[in-house]
């Protein structure tokens, strides 16, 4: 046998020895494995406009300035004589995620690797302790603070996630931070915080409810179509202002659940559709 021919036997067999080598090589891990992709590319546009607009950073600024001037009301009215009498101590609940704590970070992760929000991949989120500062939030919330009002930080995040969100907020400078002020969903329990705030309420006068979803402030929005939610936030107009203070959020709530008709376990296919079908258009009318 030629040294050629040699040669090209052994490349041969070698080649033929690693390719199932090179073959599990290129299969996906287990841990990539469970990263499903989704079609999310659409919240491109309400990530980048939270992160990059000066129009949302001066609109939070707007927000906590309202809150301000409505606290300082409330603070004259009670040292007028005009609040209401057994005066109990003031209180203010804030909602966490997109009221006081930026998570777009977190979203513009899933869009950029195209994968699907996962409670995984939310609690290792939470667990790092990484989220911003909405704009504003840190010095009203203070401000409040030093002037007598407590802080109670209602969220929907879990109890696996309170010591990660509890160091959180108090890495940002949030004021009375505590395991006793950061009231999370326990287990076992619904999506509602009105027991929450009611709990609150038995020992405190709750003079401003501050979040970015009207679930935040009461429990009539909750479940309802987007023609409902509309016509219940015109039966309440006369609180927005003054006692529920509302922050923009693009980037997802309940306003998208209603879109999907509050329905579970959509495709995305599906949730594409009803997306569509809610938008508002020009009808043009098609030639005979």
């Amino acid at each position: 046998m030629s040294s050629r021919a040699s040669f090209l036997r052994s490349f041969a067999l070698t080649y033929l020895l690693l390719l199932p080598i090179s073959i599990c090589a290129q299969t996906p891990t287990p841990s990539m494995g469970r990263q499903s992709s989704a079609d999310n590319e659409y919240q491109t546009a309400a990530v980048l406009w939270a992160q990059s607009s000066a129009e949302y950073r001066a609109l939070a600024y707007q927000t906590f300035v309202l809150a301000k001037l409505r606290f300082d009301q409330v603070l004259a009215e009670r040292r007028s004589g005009r609040a209401l009498r057994p005066a109990k101590p003031p209180a203010i609940i804030v909602d966490a995620d997109e009221t006081v704590l930026d998570n777009s970070r977190f979203q513009a992760e899933l869009i950029l690797k195209g994968v699907a929000y996962t409670a995984d991949a939310w609690r290792e989120w939470c667990h790092r302790a990484e989220a911003g500062a909405v704009p504003g939030s840190v010095e009203f919330l203070n401000y409040a603070f030093r002037r007598g009002a407590h802080v109670f930080y209602i969220t929907n995040r879990r109890q696996t996630e309170k010591a990660g969100t509890v160091a959180n907020l108090k890495k940002l400078g949030f004021p009375e931070v505590s395991d006793e002020t950061v009231m999370i969903r326990e287990q076992g329990t619904t999506a509602s915080k009105e027991s929450r705030r009611e709990k609150v309420r038995s020992r405190y006068r709750v003079v401003l409810l501050v979040g970015d979803n009207l679930n935040d402030f009461t429990d009539d929005y909750a479940g309802k179509s987007i023609a409902d939610r509309s016509a219940e936030v015109d039966r309440q107009r006369s609180e927005f202002g003054l006692r529920f203070i509302v922050l923009p959020n693009p980037m997802y709530g309940d306003w998208e659940s209603a879109v999907y008709e509050n329905k579970p376990n959509l495709s995305d296919a599906e949730k594409r559709a009803l997306r569509r079908a809610a938008l508002t258009g020009i009808s043009v009318q098609s030639r005979p």
